[in-house]
């Protein structure tokens, strides 16, 4: 992903620090969201991301650093902050006698929305997260992937340009998380930017366009998923697959200037690649042009599970 300039981030942490007695809940952190971007925020439980969205959420202030959006302190502009910004928590409270309508109009009152310009809102909302049919439904009777549709259009139901989602996916069934992906995907269609934490991270993978991975406070990596594992491991895995002519094809590999760990069993042979999927291409040219009858080849990256594996050291604070 092309570097975005700093003054067009939605989203800026400035060395964030928040400190619970000796505890460095909050170490130093510092990074930005681009406007339109959906940034993963991705670490074990007890990591700082809570403590991280709640700061810039204006719930809580920093031992030191500021957190900004849209160019405001959220320590020092709480309230202008709270008209650009939706929270979405990963806990939140409902009035169990009030049906769904009834409970975001509550919230579109407290944003100061009036008399049509609610009643648009309302509508928008209701019907972008699903929620029309059971605008008269009490919330006390909704499935749990129908409340985080309601806390979602909580968060949006004052039209802010930067949301901050703690855990939306936790305790969904498989379509209701792939709804609620989709979602996300059209809100950044729309121009909105996006800070959402989830240990779902095959999730994370597929939605976000940079991600950040956090642990005991600390901010250990940023980037694309695709940055973060070629600086983890710049050598590329790579599988093929010959019809006949093994110890030719690895002779060729291994006098390749790229290649090394050459390794063959039967009529698969397995290297490592040092360089770009560029550098993959003209290997696979170099094998075709001397007429090695290749079946299969492909590269095989980790995961993002592997990589959070390998960069956490799973210790807890």
């Amino acid at each position: 992903m092309i570097a975005t300039p700093t003054n067009l981030a939605m989203i800026e942490l400035h060395d964030l620090c928040r400190l619970f007695g000796t505890t460095r809940a909050v170490d130093h952190v510092s990074f930005s969201v681009p406007r339109g971007s959906v940034f993963g925020y991705i670490g074990p439980n007890g990591a700082g991301k809570t403590t991280s969205m709640r700061i810039l959420a204006t719930l809580e202030l920093p031992t030191s650093g500021d957190a900004l959006v849209d160019g405001l302190s959220s320590v020092n502009d709480p309230d202008r902050v709270r008209g650009r910004l939706g929270f979405m928590p990963d806990g939140f409270g409902t009035y169990s006698d009030t049906n769904c309508v009834e409970y975001l109009d509550f919230f579109a009152r407290s944003y100061g929305l009036v008399g049509r310009d609610r009643t648009r809102r309302l509508r928008y909302v209701m019907q972008f997260t699903g929620l029309e049919p059971l605008a008269m439904k009490p919330i006390r009777g909704l499935s749990k992937g129908m409340r985080q549709r309601l806390c979602l259009g909580r968060a949006l139901i004052h039209d802010p340009p930067v949301l901050v989602l703690d855990e939306p996916a936790a305790g969904l069934d498989p379509r209701a998380r792939i709804e609620l992906r989709q979602i996300i995907r059209s809100l950044a269609a729309e121009g909105k930017t996006i800070l959402i934490s989830s240990h779902i991270l095959t999730e994370l993978a597929e939605m976000c366009d940079r991600l950040g991975i956090i642990e005991r406070g600390q901010l250990l990596a940023t980037g694309s998923v695709d940055e973060i594992r070629q600086n983890l491991q710049p050598d590329r895995q790579v599988r093929l697959k010959v019809a006949s002519s093994v110890e030719a094809a690895v002779e060729l590999l291994s006098k390749h200037t790229s290649v090394h760990s050459v390794t063959a069993i039967d009529h698969t042979i397995t290297f490592k690649l040092e360089g770009t999927e560029t550098e993959q291409i003209a290997v696979l040219h170099h094998l075709c042009d001397a007429r090695v009858e290749v079946l299969e080849y492909s590269g095989q990256q980790n995961s993002l599970e592997d990589v959070f594996l390998e960069i956490t050291k799973g210790i807890v604070q």
